[in-house]
């Protein structure tokens, strides 16, 4: 099956015959990790893969932007008590980031996008960013299908903004993409009303917090699914796509404010 501007697809002259600088690589990030009796262990991976392959489609031929295999074994300790979840440790994820860095940058390709699409990873990918530019000179970004509640986005108004894991816009999102892996039948209400009331420590306030998915409910997960519907996936999964496609569009003139050569 030939897929849309995928890296892998190249041969080795192809890679220094058809990059240039001005190429962008997309590294998409999953997990794979317990997300409740409802949802498969792949859900960060399916999201976090389709997002990057429609935005590319869009924009890829455009932007000349090239799509990496996504990376599905990441830190998701936070899960580490269920079976099933698979995770790397921070050190080594940062090890695996470094590596990656190291070979992209053997590429005629300056710019690499982390699309990610589990939440665990978000302050570990902010950090790698710096590194890998400052160890491999390559210009780099974090981005997602959609910014988690637990670090300043949106959830739906009855989950209190406590909708992190598992909750109504990740289970929408599945049944949009991969209807026949998702449970209904086994979804409940999973939100910590006590926790919705705190001003500061809370998902998404001023004062973070480390914790497991099962500190909440034995079952692991945090929202409310029972609220999903594939429509509300649709929209949720389109507008991922246009923000990541406009993203892109930004990334690949983007400068560090310094003027531009020839305006």
């Amino acid at each position: 099956m030939t897929r849309v501007r995928y890296f892998p697809d190249l041969t080795g002259p192809q890679v220094t015959e058809l990059l240039t600088e001005r190429s962008i690589l997309v590294q998409p990030l999953g997990a794979i990790e317990q997300h409740g009796p409802h949802l498969p262990l792949s859900t960060d991976s399916v999201v976090a893969t389709a997002v990057a392959q429609a935005a590319i489609a869009e924009v890829g031929d455009e932007l000349d932007v090239w799509l990496l295999p996504t990376l599905e074994y990441t830190k998701s300790n936070e899960h580490a008590w269920s079976a099933g979840t698979v995770w790397l440790s921070a050190t080594t994820l940062l090890a695996v980031l470094d590596d990656l860095g190291r070979c992209i940058a053997t590429t005629p390709a300056k710019r690499l996008v982390f699309l990610n699409g589990h939440g665990g990873n978000s302050a570990l990918l902010n950090v790698a960013n710096r590194e890998l530019r400052l160890a491999h000179g390559l210009m780099t970004f974090v981005t997602h299908p959609g910014v988690p509640a637990d670090q300043g986005g949106a959830s739906p108004a009855d989950e209190l903004g406590m909708g992190v894991h598992g909750g109504t816009d990740e289970t929408s999102i599945m049944l949009h993409l991969a209807p026949h892996l998702v449970n209904l039948a086994l979804a409940q209400r999973r939100v910590p009303e006590a926790l919705a009331l705190n001003a500061y420590v809370r998902f998404g306030g001023r004062v973070s917090f480390g914790w497991m998915s099962n500190d909440f409910f034995p079952d692991g997960y945090i929202g409310d699914p029972t609220a999903a519907t594939a429509e509300l996936g649709r929209q949720l999964f389109d507008g991922a796509v246009r923000f990541n496609g406009e993203a892109l569009r930004e990334i690949s003139t983007f400068n560090f404010g310094r003027p531009v050569a020839g305006t």
